[in-house]
């Protein structure tokens, strides 16, 4: 089954493409730039999606719905919000159909124009701040913070599977907060959360610092960033946290009574990760063989798989199989039993390892004769023998293993990715040749940002928070620089 998936070597970008597909991820839409997202895809989804969702209302967030509609005048209030966004908007025009009347299907009905256009939401500023302006009046309605699970359009043309798509799936979070000093918290806050999630979570180490003011946010005073390196050493970018200013609040006049009786703008954050995430962890674990899971997102940590001949020794098998499962269900490990009768033992190793399930589990009738399964490990593909009594702490700990590992074999190959640069031509050579992540001084203006871009195709990433100031110069300008910017080539 590995054969059909062409080599990371090869084709990276066909790699990815095949495992996504192969793997049961994801298909093509009969949609242009939109894709179907399949059961096992989703299921990954799902357990990101709840994890985080615990992780959000473990700090004070609760969870709403704003419609998927929004006047196209709200975005006319926010000058730079509507620049950031207005190429991406799928606007809506009429609300309904009639038959052609030259019989060739449906048209649209010219009588059915709506009064003012609506924009399918790209994102929910504009329409949560309309809102917030009836639910604020005094500092006692403050802090207000919400998240929203929900889908978004933004017209995407080179699109590619969960990475760029024109509808995705995602979370979006936005506060009001009484105080500057409370938003910006929140903001690093949230930031700080995602880094947790892609660290503990999907075993994916991440560099978090602040983007520069051309990377920002449309409409954001600073925004944070989680940024991931892939294995074709490109960064991607996993999650963001934007702190608003009054930015929005002053569009939409929400203003609320401070406690000494003055009315002030509110504070504003938005902070969001979305369906990216399932292209991050393909590319951060995958290899030639198919798609590897870390055993906190994989939908089944344990498959089984009988070896057998006869419908006897199936039956055997089974029933120890099944005393096992229930030992591994009592730990909280999810299973599968792979019984099916019509494809053969090597098949089905082979299907789940493309599946990415962490840990394969075969017995046959000398391993019932032993008493013992062979187990095999997703992550570096080994096997080993294991008692049948023992097999449930066994297991636990493999399971723990294999995340730890993962990530510490992505982490090794991102420090080995990163270079640090002092001149332009070595960070032209490092970009061109060897990618990955480059750290360099940069002078802070946006002219010199884009004279990097458009001369490397490179963009600063980030400034990583935790880097120290040091003393340097721009590699292109030579002006005194203060702190290194993270550059690289980026999906």
């Amino acid at each position: 089954m590995a054969k059909e998936i062409t080599s990371r070597s090869e084709n990276y970008s066909q790699w990815y493409n095949d495992i996504v597909v192969k793997a049961g991820l994801a298909d093509y839409s009969a949609v242009r730039g939109c894709m179907v997202i399949k059961p096992y895809g989703y299921a990954i989804w799902e357990k990101m999606r709840d994890q985080l969702d615990r992780m959000f209302k473990e700090t004070g967030h609760q969870n709403a719905y704003f419609p998927l509609f929004i006047p196209k005048s709200f975005f006319s209030r926010e000058a730079a919000h509507v620049e950031g966004f207005a190429k991406e908007c799928a606007v809506v025009t009429h609300y309904r159909l009639k038959n052609d009347p030259n019989g060739k299907g449906v048209v649209v009905d010219d009588d059915a124009k709506l009064e003012e256009e609506l924009v399918v939401r790209p994102t929910s500023e504009t329409i949560i701040w309309n809102t917030y302006k009836s639910w604020i009046q005094s500092y006692r309605d403050l802090p207000i913070l919400i998240n929203q699970w929900a889908n978004v359009v933004r017209w995407e043309m080179r699109t590619r599977l969960f990475l760029r798509t024109a509808e995705f799936l995602w979370q979006e979070g936005h506060t009001a907060h009484a105080t500057k000093q409370e938003a910006v918290e929140e903001a690093e806050r949230m930031i700080d959360v995602y880094a947790t999630f892609a660290r503990e979570w999907m075993a994916m180490p991440v560099v978090v610092g602040k983007k520069s003011e051309a990377e920002r946010f449309a409409g954001a005073v600073v925004t944070y960033s989680i940024e991931a390196l892939m294995q074709d050493g490109k960064a991607l970018q996993a999650g963001t946290s934007h702190f608003l200013g009054q930015n929005f609040a002053k569009a939409f006049d929400v203003k609320f009574l401070n406690k000494e009786g003055r009315q002030e703008y509110v504070w504003a954050t938005s902070w969001g990760v979305s369906t990216r995430l399932m292209g991050a962890l393909v590319m951060t674990h995958s290899d030639d063989n198919g798609l590897v899971l870390p055993p906190k997102l994989a939908p089944i940590q344990v498959v089984f798989v009988p070896i057998y001949r006869k419908e006897e020794e199936l039956s055997a098998i089974t029933e120890v199989v099944q005393k096992l499962r229930n030992e591994l269900h009592a730990k909280g490990i999810t299973t599968d039993y792979d019984d099916r009768d019509n494809l053969k033992p090597g098949f089905k190793f082979a299907e789940h390892e493309m599946r990415g399930v962490p840990i394969r589990v075969a017995i046959g009738p000398k391993d019932l004769e032993k008493g013992t399964a062979e187990v095999a490990r997703r992550d570096t593909l080994q096997k080993q023998f294991v008692d049948q009594d023992k097999l449930a702490n066994t297991v636990e700990n493999l399971l723990d293993e294999i995340q730890q590992n993962l990530y510490n074999r992505a982490l090794e190959f991102r420090e080995s990715k990163t270079v640090k640069v002092d001149s332009y031509d070595e960070f032209k050579k490092v970009i061109a040749e060897k990618g990955g992540f480059v750290l360099a001084h940069w002078d802070g203006t946006p002219e010199t940002e884009a004279i990097i871009k458009e001369e490397t195709k490179a963009t600063i990433r980030c400034i990583p928070e935790d880097l120290p100031e040091e003393d340097g110069k721009c590699i292109v300008t030579g002006k005194p620089s203060k702190r290194r910017a993270l550059f690289a080539l980026a999906y």
